[in-house]
């Protein structure tokens, strides 16, 4: 028998916890994103109140051959209306290749001035001979604190 102690318990209960979240799921070119959101703290600082989320994303590749992520491109709406827009290359440093009906998962985070506001965004993908460029759609997802009741998504 193995015994957990309370971290290890408080870890498996937060993990529980954020597969319950409902999760977000959109499907383009026979590739599926899954993204959960979870919010993980806030702050204050002399320059400002500030929202901490992690979120969580899954990539299915159901298609026949193995495709690469190679760029992103993320929007962010607070709920006051205020807009970041964030490009570059691949996600959390990398461009990874998904192997034909596996899978890819990545965690990543952001930081918001106000306790909503929503993210959605999309990847570039190839396969990798090269034969095609596609976007794929990265579902549109909330951003909540739990405790506050102005839900926007």
């Amino acid at each position: 028998m193995t015994r957990l102690s309370k971290s290890d318990k408080q870890q498996n209960n937060a993990l529980d916890l954020l597969f319950t979240q409902k999760p977000y799921t959109t499907i383009t070119n026979n590739i599926e994103v899954t993204v959960w959101a979870e919010f993980i703290d806030s702050k204050y600082s002399i320059i400002g109140d500030f929202f901490i989320w992690a979120y969580h994303v899954r990539i299915d590749n159901r298609r026949e051959k193995p495709i690469q992520l190679i760029n992103r491109h993320w929007r962010i709406i607070d709920e006051k209306g205020n807009v970041q827009e964030v490009d570059g290359e691949g996600v959390v440093g990398e461009q990874p290749v998904i192997a034909p009906y596996c899978s890819y998962q990545y965690s990543s985070g952001i930081h918001l001035r106000h306790p909503s506001g929503i993210m959605t965004g999309k990847y570039q993908m190839k396969h990798v001979d090269g034969s095609e460029i596609f976007d794929v759609s990265i579902p549109t997802f909330s951003l909540d604190v739990p405790s506050v009741k102005s839900v926007i998504n």
